[in-house]
């Protein structure tokens, strides 16, 4: 009898050992590597988003940095997309499904797939359809906190307009390609932390010099948002960029890179990879009218799009489209007008709603569609094409100084949030 409870207790002292070893081994699958304020990256979490960066820069022909290089890099988007997204869920900033839809079926649109083919071809590539439509969720979320937080730090007087339209500087139409790469210099740095990064920014453009690829550096050193596009910065006019950066690009060509220029935020290498010249001033335009008709809290998403259906039906069957706009339109400034938006053109309506006015011919009443605000019911009135020289001279210098404060502001608005934030990194060797 002894002898069979020494036994069982051997074999409950083993199966608690083995209970141990097993629950140790599934910690050891995941880990955390970074704390953020209140929430956490997990190391699954890096590894696949690690992975996936470096598949994506494989693909576009470039070489990779080292893998563990890429991973701090990688590590630290996640570390800045975690501050954002929570500042975003206090700010109560949301994608709705119906506008993660549209936007899937945009890309879905731009590969020429329908959407069931889309998600066949991620299928396909090995990835999970549901991860990757979150993927993008975030994506629109990130890029809608940066415009709020951003755009708000903003202001473009119209002594400023007058100022850039009399040096003549909206004269100059030309675009630049151009990628970048940013050494970044904390608020109120020493002169030692200053040397630093002036060294490490002049020892990358001397190995860009001799030959290194600009996209490699840039994904393995910018301290730039960009970082893992390569340093992409897209086309920018010169207008649009300080006046330090447009002075270095001024004398570059296709291919050619900057010596590091000085900003407030750091130290920046240029390259300009493409140019193109003079835009049009004549602009073609669209006179349309619409019906907004939006959910609420008494009106649920099913019957906002059953009572746009049924406005559409009493368009069709004669019904005045001013009458119906007045009385149903959730849109207080165009529905008291009838639903006249006036004169438009590209870029000043939402997505869905352009696509559709360019398909609608003229005279003609779009079927009900969906927008972020509700469900719109359009009418084309007529179309032209303009010639807006000075008010294109005037909206090219708006433009341009918004978009020269915007890109500078924003890395001002991320090394700000950064430094507010409580980030705890883990030493990834270690793991």
């Amino acid at each position: 009898m002894r002898f069979k409870r020494f036994v069982q207790r051997q074999l409950l002292l083993v199966m608690t050992l083995f209970t141990l070893q097993q629950a140790q081994a599934a910690e050891l699958l995941d880990q955390v590597v970074a704390v953020v304020n209140d929430d956490i990256v997990l190391q699954s979490e890096l590894e696949e988003r690690t992975a996936l960066v470096q598949e994506q820069i494989e693909a576009q022909g470039a070489q990779a940095p080292a893998i563990d290089v890429l991973r701090q890099q990688v590590l630290e988007r996640l570390i800045m997309d975690r501050i954002q997204l929570q500042i975003g869920d206090r700010q109560g900033i949301r994608v709705s499904d119906q506008e993660l839809n549209a936007a899937m079926q945009r890309i879905a649109d731009q590969n020429n797939m329908s959407l069931a083919q889309f998600r066949e071809a991620l299928i396909a590539e090995g990835r999970d359809y549901a991860q990757s439509r979150e993927q993008i969720r975030q994506e629109i979320l990130l890029s809608r906190v940066q415009q709020a937080n951003v755009n708000r730090r903003i202001n473009v007087s119209e002594q400023e307009i007058r100022n850039f339209l009399a040096n003549n500087q909206a004269s100059d139409k030309v675009e630049y390609l151009l990628s970048n790469i940013l050494i970044s210099i904390p608020q109120s740095a020493s002169p030692e932390l200053i040397k630093r990064a002036q060294d490490e920014a002049d020892s990358l453009y001397q190995q860009l010099r001799d030959g290194a690829d600009f996209q490699q550096l840039a994904t393995a050193n910018s301290d730039a948002s960009n970082a893992l596009q390569g340093g992409d910065l897209g086309w920018r006019a010169r207008t649009e960029l300080p006046t330090d950066i447009a002075g270095a690009i001024g004398s570059l060509q296709n291919g050619q890179v900057s010596a590091p220029v000085r900003t407030p935020a750091g130290f920046h290498i240029l390259q300009l990879r493409d140019k193109r010249g003079e835009q049009e001033t004549l602009v073609e335009q669209t006179k349309v009218r619409h019906i907004l008709i939006s959910p609420s809290e008494v009106r649920s998403e099913s019957q906002t799009q059953q009572l746009a259906q049924e406005l559409y039906n009493r368009l069709q069957n004669g019904e005045s489209f001013d009458e119906l706009a007045r009385q149903y339109s959730d849109d207080p400034a165009s529905g008291s007008q009838g639903g006249e938006l006036g004169w438009t053109q590209a870029g000043q309506m939402v997505p869905e709603f352009e696509q559709v006015m360019d398909d609608t011919a003229a005279g003609s009443i779009s079927q009900p569609f969906e927008s972020r605000f509700g469900w719109h019911i359009l009418q084309v009135e007529e179309r032209r094409t303009q010639d807006f020289a000075d008010e294109m001279r005037e909206s090219t210098a708006r433009n341009a100084i918004r978009k020269r404060k915007y890109n500078e502001e924003l890395d001002n608005w991320l090394r700000e949030i950064r430094a507010q934030a409580y980030i705890e990194r883990k030493n990834l060797d270690d793991l």
